[in-house]
């Protein structure tokens, strides 16, 4: 679930959408933008037939904050800085 596995590819797991999330955070944003510009850079690629539900989205950002690279003030998600 957090990693790829066979039966998982590595754009659908948690790590791989975290990724994604993280390149798309170049500056604060909200969920729901965040979402849209995801779903955007699924749609425009070869990644566009792999589907990526809003709760898996949800918990690839749980996963995010839980180890400390999002944060979240006011309602908008940024990238943390250490």
């Amino acid at each position: 679930m957090i990693l790829p596995t066979k039966h998982l590819e590595p754009e659908r797991s948690l790590l791989g959408v975290g990724a994604d999330c993280l390149r798309l955070l170049d500056r604060p944003k909200t969920i729901s933008r965040l979402w849209d510009d995801y779903k955007t850079l699924r749609t425009g690629s070869w990644l566009g037939s792999s589907r990526v539900t809003f709760d898996w989205f949800v918990l690839a950002l749980d996963f995010l904050y839980c180890i400390g690279a999002v944060r979240s003030i006011d309602g908008v998600l940024q990238r943390t800085t250490r």
